[in-house]
């Protein structure tokens, strides 16, 4: 629980900080494989492990953003923070399922929009009240 209440007093450090983390696996996935030729049979053969850190990242960003937008004080910034997020859980579970063909660089729009978005939100958006959570 303790871990938690540290997500929730930064959650725009953590959401920057577990984007990055998200960005740099999509980055390094096809070279590490790459390198360890999982090749077998035409399909690409990796530890199962490795593919639920998709889902721990888009758990913790869930969290950032949550926490994020209720600290906010625009409402454009939750909306973005929001989309986002949205797209990066959405090409995620594309990615699981294939339901449509991306390219796999698409991962890094939303990636990269929630570290930006995130890095903006703590410097330029927080509230300065306590209230503001409340009241937006």
């Amino acid at each position: 629980m303790k871990a938690i209440t540290k997500l929730s007093d930064h959650p725009n450090i953590w959401g920057s900080f577990a984007s990055g983390l998200c960005l740099a696996h999509c980055v390094a996935t096809p070279f590490l494989f790459a390198a360890h030729t999982g090749h077998v049979q035409g399909h690409h053969s990796h530890p199962q492990w490795w593919g639920f850190i998709d889902i721990l990242f888009m758990v913790i960003s869930f969290l950032a953003v949550f926490w994020s937008v209720r600290n906010t004080s625009k409402y454009s910034m939750k909306v973005a923070l929001w989309i986002s997020w949205a797209l990066l859980a959405m090409t995620i579970v594309n990615e699981k399922l294939e339901l449509i063909g991306l390219i796999e660089a698409f991962i890094y729009i939303p990636s990269m929009a929630l570290i930006v978005l995130h890095l903006y939100n703590r410097k330029y958006c927080q509230c300065e009240k306590e209230c503001c959570a409340s009241t937006n």
